[in-house]
C-alpha cells in the first residue's frame, strides 16, 4: 500500500528498496516531496531560519553511512534539548519541531518504531567534510556518525542548529538538563471509593482508605523524585567527565587528531564553521569513513580482533593486506607476511631449555584486609615512593625485576634482527614497535606495587632458553634511578629510568622519566620513552590500570614510528587501544599499526587508506600470552619465574640480588607478619642511603656518561659471577652496623 499524502511527523518508513546498492552520488540524488511543516534552510534570510538563540527542536531526513553491504541509509534525525536521536522511521515529535530540508515519503511501516541512537551534544563535536559539501560528521568518545544531506544549504542549516543547540545546552544549569518528574502528577481514587461503597463500606472508612492511599503515593512519589534527581546529577557528572576527556584527547598525535576549536558560527556566505574546522588530517577521516560499521545495523560489540572503532586517529583505517600488498610497497620493502611466525616465540634448539616453576608458593598465612585510604589519605599530591606502605600493597618482585618483565617477548627483537639482516628495514621497526607495546601486556590486573630497591640492589636474569642475559642495578636513591642492560641474539638493550609518582585522591599517576635504547649489531639504533600509567578507582569502584600518551620510536636510519596509547574514558566500550604509523625519513607513511596493549598488535602496509573487515586479514606482530588461572597477584607465567631460586643459583648470586631480599621472599611465601617486620627494618636502612650517596657512594656496575648523560653498563658482572667473586659487594640486606647507623 502506498500513501500519497501524509504528515511528515507520522510513522512512515524511510527505507527504500535498492538504496544500499547505489553509490553515494546516486543515493544523494533521491528526490522527495516536502511536507507541510515549516522547513529551515541555511542562509534563507537574515535570521538564518531563526536558529541562533532559539530553543526550537529540529528534525529532518539525513543519510547515514552504515556499511558496504547497505551503503547510505536514510534516517530520521531529531535535535532537541541538546540531544540528537535518530531512527529508521519518522517518529512523532510535536508541533514545535522545525524541519530541515525535504522529508521524503516512503513505505508505511509499523515495525522498528524506536530510536536507534542517541548523541549528547555536550560530549560531542562535529565538522564539515572537506571533499563533499553535503557531508558532515558528529564525533563522540565511542563512535562517529558519517552523515550526508541532499544539498549544501541543508548541511549549513544542520550545522547551525547543532552549534546553536549545544551553545544553549552549555549555558543551562545542570539541573535543568532533565525534567524527570512532572509537578502535576496525581492519581484518582474514584474507582477505589466506588468499589468500597458497593461493598457496603461506610463513608468514614472509605475516606480513611483514600487518605492512606494518597499518603502512601505521596511518600513513593517523594522517593522517586529523589532517585531521579540523583540520576540526573550522576548523568551530568558523567557528561562533564566525558567532555573533559574529549578535550584532553586533543593533545595526542598531531598528524591524526581533529583540531576542534570552539568559536561562534561564521557567516553563511563563507559556509565554514570554526567550531568544525580541521587540519589537513581531515582527509584521513574521509578515506576511512566508508569502512565504518553502523551500530544500528548490528548490535554487536566489535573488539580489536574484529573492528577498530577509533575514529580519532587516522590509522584506524587499514587495508586488506592479502589483496593489496603488492601495490602498497615497492619490491625493495615488500613484506613477507609468512615470515612473522604468527607473532609467536619459536623454540631455538641451540639453546638449553630450563625447567622453571609454574606458580608461586601457596601462602602460609591468610592475608589481612587493610584500608588503602587509611594509609594514603594524608599523602595526596606527594611522591608515593617516599610513603611507607604495609607489605600488603606490594607484589613479591622488585622494580629491578619488573624491568626485565618488559623483555618477556624478547623474541620480537630476535625477529627484528633477522629481518634487518635480510634487508627488510620496515619489518625490523614493526617488530621493534610491537616489542615496545608488549612490555605493557603483563600489567593488566596488576594493581600491587613492586618493592622499591635498596641503594646498590641488583638483579640478574640468565635465560638461555630465550637467548638473553639481563642485569639491573639501583644506581641512585635521590632521585631514584634504575639502570639496566640486556644482551640478546644480535642486539643490546639498555636504559635508566626514574618513576615520578603522584597520588590524586582517587588515582595514582606514574610518569616514567628516562630513555630506552636498542642497538642492533649492524649499528641501527632505536630510542623511545615510556608512556604515562594511571591506576584509577583506588577508593571507590573497580580498580583498573591504564596506559596513555604518545610514544615516539626514533631510528637513526630509514624509519621511525609514532604510537598513540589512547586514554580510557569513563564510558569507553573499547579500551586499551594503540595505533600509529611507521614513517620514512621523508615523512611518508610506510605502514600502519593497530591493536591493544593487553591483547595483540597488527599492521598493514601503507598509510592505512582502507581497513580489513576482519583483523585476521592483517598480519599479526605480537599476541599476549594468557596468564595462568588463579595466579596470585595476577602474575603472568613469566613474572612467576623472576623471583625463583632455581637449583644451584643462590650460590652464584651476589649478596645484592633481589631474590635474596628477605621481606620480598617472606611475602612470596605468604608470611605477612615477617614480611612487614623485615620491610620496616630495611626501610630504616634505606633512609640512610641519601647520606651514603652524599658521601661519594658509586654504583658498582654502571657509570654515568657525563654530567647529564644516562648510566651505561661498564661490564665485569658476568665475569665476576663466573668466579663467584663478590668481595666488594656489600651485604645490603643484613643487619645495620653501628658505624653505618652512626654515620
Amino acid at each position: 500500500m502506498r500513501v500519497k499524502e501524509m504528515h511528515p511527523l507520522c510513522c512512515i518508513s524511510l527505507e527504500s528498496p535498492g538504496i544500499g546498492d547505489r553509490s553515494p552520488e546516486g543515493a544523494a540524488s533521491r528526490g522527495g516531496s516536502g511536507g507541510p511543516a515549516e522547513e529551515v534552510s541555511g542562509g534563507s534570510d537574515g535570521n538564518g531560519g531563526q536558529v541562533a538563540g532559539s530553543e526550537a527542536s529540529f528534525a529532518g531526513v539525513l543519510y547515514k553511512w552504515t556499511n558496504y553491504g547497505k551503503g547510505w541509509r536514510s534516517r530520521w534525525f531529531l535535535l532537541r534539548n541538546g540531544v540528537v536521536s535518530y531512527s529508521k522511521v519518522v517518529l512523532p515529535a510535536g508541533n514545535d519541531v522545525r524541519l530541515i530540508g525535504d522529508v521524503s515519503s516512503g513505505r508505511v511501516s509499523r515495525k522498528n518504531q524506536r530510536t536507534f541512537g542517541i548523541v549528547h551534544l555536550k560530549v560531542s563535536s562535529f565538522r564539515e567534510s572537506r571533499s563533499d559539501d553535503r557531508r558532515f560528521y558528529i564525533f563522540t568518545a565511542t563512535k562517529t556518525l558519517h552523515l550526508r544531506t541532499n544539498s549544501r544549504r541543508d548541511r549549513v542549516a544542520w550545522i547551525e542548529a547543532l552549534v546553536s543547540s549545544r551553545n544553549l545546552f552549555y549555558l543551562r544549569p545542570l539541573h535543568e538538563s532533565l525534567t524527570l518528574v512532572p509537578n502535576d502528577v496525581s492519581i484518582s481514587t474514584d474507582r477505589l471509593k466506588k468499589r468500597l461503597t458497593e461493598g457496603g463500606i461506610g463513608e468514614e472508612l472509605v475516606k480513611d482508605c483514600e487518605q492512606i492511599m494518597l499518603s502512601e503515593f505521596s511518600e513513593i512519589q517523594g522517593q522517586f523524585k529523589v532517585l531521579c534527581e540523583e540520576r540526573s546529577n550522576l548523568l551530568d557528572t558523567l557528561r562533564q567527565l566525558e567532555a573533559a576527556n574529549i578535550e584532553a584527547e586533543g593533545s595526542g598525535i598531531h598528524d591524526s587528531v581533529y583540531q576542534l576549536i570552539k568559536h561562534e558560527v561564521s557567516s553563511i556566505g563563507r559556509g565554514k564553521y570554526s567550531e568544525c574546522s580541521t587540519t589537513t588530517s581531515s582527509d584521513d577521516i574521509e578515506k576511512q569513513e566508508l569502512e565504518e560499521v553502523s551500530d544500528e545495523e548490528d548490535a554487536l560489540y566489535f573488539d580489536t580482533e574484529e573492528y577498530f572503532s577509533e575514529t580519532t586517529v587516522s590509522c584506524g583505517s587499514v587495508i586488506r593486506v592479502r589483496d593489496h600488498i603488492s601495490n602498497c610497497m615497492g619490491t625493495e620493502n615488500q613484506i613477507d607476511i609468512n615470515s612473522l611466525s604468527a607473532g609467536r616465540e619459536t623454540i631455538d634448539s641451540r639453546y638449553p631449555q630450563v625447567d622453571r616453576r609454574k606458580k608461586l608458593p601457596d601462602p602460609i598465612e591468610k592475608e589481612k584486609g587493610v584500608s588503602l585510604w587509611s594509609m594514603i589519605k594524608d599523602n595526596v599530591g606527594k611522591d608515593l615512593t617516599r610513603v611507607c606502605l604495609p607489605v600488603y600493597f606490594n607484589e613479591p618482585i622488585s622494580s629491578l625485576q619488573k624491568c626485565f618483565e618488559d623483555l618477556e617477548y624478547s623474541y620480537l627483537l630476535d625477529h627484528a634482527y633477522e629481518h634487518g639482516k635480510a634487508g627488510n628495514s620496515l619489518l625490523r621497526i614493526l617488530n621493534v614497535a610491537a616489542f615496545a607495546v608488549s612490555g605493557y601486556g603483563s600489567s593488566e590486573g596488576r594493581h600491587c606495587k613492586p618493592f622499591n630497591p635498596l641503594l646498590g640492589e641488583t638483579f640478574e636474569a640468565d635465560y638461555p632458553e630465550k637467548g638473553v642475559r639481563f642485569f639491573s642495578e639501583k644506581v641512585s636513591h635521590h632521585p631514584t634511578l634504575i639502570a639496566c642492560h640486556c644482551e640478546g641474539k644480535g642486539w643490546k638493550f639498555w636504559g635508566d629510568s626514574n618513576l615520578r609518582t603522584k597520588f590524586w585522591g582517587t588515582s595514582i599517576q606514574l610518569d616514567p622519566v628516562g630513555t630506552l635504547t636498542l642497538e642492533f649489531d649492524d649499528g641501527e639504533v632505536f630510542q623511545w620513552n615510556k608512556v604515562t600509567t594511571t591506576i584509577c578507582n583506588l577508593i571507590l569502584g573497580k580498580v583498573y590500570l591504564d596506559h596513555h600518551g604518545t610514544m615516539h620510536i626514533r631510528g637513526n636510519r630509514q624509519y621511525s614510528c609514532k604510537l598513540k596509547f589512547k586514554e580510557q574514558s569513563i564510558l569507553d566500550r573499547n579500551p586499551h587501544q594503540v595505533h600509529g604509523f611507521v614513517e620514512d625519513v621523508m615523512g611518508k607513511k610506510a605502514a600502519t599499526l593497530f591493536g591493544k596493549w593487553d591483547e595483540s598488535m597488527h599492521y598493514v602496509n601503507g598509510d592505512g587508506t582502507s581497513k580489513p573487515k576482519d583483523f585476521s586479514d592483517a598480519p599479526l606482530l605480537w599476541k599476549r600470552c594468557k596468564p595462568p588461572n588463579f595466579s596470585r597477584y595476577n602474575m603472568t607465567s613469566f613474572a612467576i619465574t623472576l623471583n625463583e631460586l632455581t637449583p644451584g643459583l643462590q650460590e652464584k648470586l651476589p649478596p645484592t640480588d633481589s631474590r635474596l631480599r628477605p621481606d620480598q621472599r617472606h611475602l612470596e611465601n605468604g608470611e605477612y607478619e615477617k614480611a612487614n617486620g623485615e620491610k620496616l627494618r630495611l626501610e630504616k636502612r634505606q633512609r640512610m642511603s641519601r647520606k651514603l650517596q652524599e658521601n661519594g657512594w658509586k654504583p658498582m656496575w654502571f657509570q654515568k656518561e657525563g654530567s647529564d648523560g644516562p648510566f651505561r653498563y661498564m661490564g665485569g658482572y658476568w665475569e665476576a659471577r663466573e668466579q663467584t667473586k663478590w668481595d666488594d659487594c656489600p651485604n645490603i640486606f643484613g643487619e645495620i652496623s653501628v658505624d653505618l647507623e652512626g654515620s
